[in-house]
């Protein structure tokens, strides 16, 4: 039997082990001789537990049992999970990971500590939770020139966002349900501000290109500045808000990577993902478009990924499942070169202003809108331009601006 160990007894954690123990059975179709969560390391107890047998406060204990060949790194944060996988891969125990901070800052590194110790290091569930998506990228894809990804890699954000576009509630409002429904963090600055969207779009940017893009160079803008007047106009446009992480390739092979809100039209998959639910949008030049769609995060969905790497290092205990991500660091395209159209809301005192500066524009309107109001789309002009005309309006701000997703 395949003897593994699960760091850290919270939400992913727990259902990791509970997984394994319902899902036996079929996980006996490729393992016959099926695997056991033989230690839970935890700083906490867990009398009522039925695996409270099985915990301890010890991380040597589990490096130190030479029937260990797999642990699941359920911890989250860079300390002490970076340490401990570290320490366990070049001992030659395979990790597996659903910690996406940790990935994004040491994947590479570890991904080779792995390579020369003869196992493997996992994070399936560092992206889009359940959803199948690393390793179709790494394995399925591998022979496509990934030109673009789209991403709602954050289902707590879209689940705000959702919020706020049907029930008309406001983000403080959105936030605040999110929360006691167990969404969001008690500190939310990390889903909200999308730093973990942004976290995930550097890694799944790494391993189209196979070399690191540092989540600290990537652009990044959250929800917080989105209003309920911004989804009214939305909808005059037959078009949705989302968060994105976004990466383009383009034909030189230079590479723009993002975070932010954009408006998606009517007709794009990625319109329609609601609640928590995350959907990832590739095109590769020969697959051209896929879409990868499912629950983004949860106990279950995400233990799911999880297991699914498991399973993967223990099909292949003494070799290592292979990556194509080295450290040599990817120079961002400069931002304010990038080019799209906006969405713009200025007062309408500066209407004959705006048009005099883009020329003829179409006015957004719908019933109920601010009297005082103007908004319209921009021609498409590049990051640098917009930001330095938005300095003429006295109105507006980088926050009354939305990006159009047109790809």
């Amino acid at each position: 039997m395949i003897q593994m160990a699960v760091l850290g007894f919270g939400t992913v954690g727990s259902g990791v082990v509970e997984l394994i123990d319902q899902n036996q059975d079929v996980i006996k179709r490729t393992i016959p001789e099926g695997i056991f969560v033989k230690h839970i390391l935890d700083l906490r107890e867990f009398p009522d537990s039925p695996y409270c047998d099985r915990v301890t406060h010890d991380y040597q204990d589990i490096l130190e049992d030479e029937e260990i060949t797999v642990i699941c790194e359920t911890m989250g944060g860079k300390n002490p999970a970076y340490a401990f996988t570290k320490a366990a891969l070049e001992r030659g125990i395979s990790v597996c990971t659903s910690n996406k901070e940790l990935v994004a800052a040491h994947g590479p590194e570890l991904l080779s500590i792995a390579a020369k110790n003869n196992c493997s290091y996992l994070f399936e569930a560092s992206v889009g939770g359940g959803i199948p998506l690393i390793r179709p990228i790494n394995a399925c894809l591998k022979q496509e020139k990934i030109t673009a990804v789209y991403g709602i890699l954050n289902g707590t954000t879209n689940y705000i966002i959702t919020r706020m576009e049907k029930a008309g509630l406001s983000f403080e409002a959105s936030l605040k349900e999110a929360q006691e429904k167990g969404y969001a963090e008690r500190n939310p600055a990390a889903d909200v501000e999308g730093h973990d969207a942004c976290r995930k779009i550097a890694i799944l940017s790494s391993l189209i290109c196979g070399k690191t893009v540092r989540y600290e160079d990537i652009p990044c803008e959250g929800i917080t500045g989105i209003t309920t007047t911004d989804f009214s106009y939305a909808r005059a446009m037959n078009m949705a808000i989302k968060l994105l992480g976004v990466c383009r390739v383009a034909e030189d092979g230079s590479i723009s990577v993002r975070t932010a809100p954009f408006l998606v039209r009517e007709n794009h998959p990625l319109h329609s993902v609601q609640d928590v639910f995350n959907g990832v949008f590739v095109h590769g030049n020969m697959v051209d478009d896929l879409m990868f769609y499912g629950r983004g995060a949860g106990k279950f969905p995400t233990a799911s990924a999880v297991v699914s790497d498991v399973i993967e290092c223990a099909k292949n205990i003494g070799r290592t499942v292979e990556f194509v991500w080295d450290n040599e660091i990817v120079p961002l395209s400069d931002p304010m070169n990038e080019s799209y159209r906006y969405f713009v809301r200025v007062s309408s005192a500066e209407a004959a202003k705006a048009g005099e500066i883009f020329g003829r524009l179409s006015e957004i309107r719908f019933e109920g809108m601010p009297e005082d109001e103007f908004a319209f789309v921009t021609p498409k002009m590049t990051e640098g331009e917009i930001r330095k005309t938005l300095n003429c309006f006295v109105s507006a701000s980088k926050e009354q601006r939305i990006r159009l997703l047109e790809d």
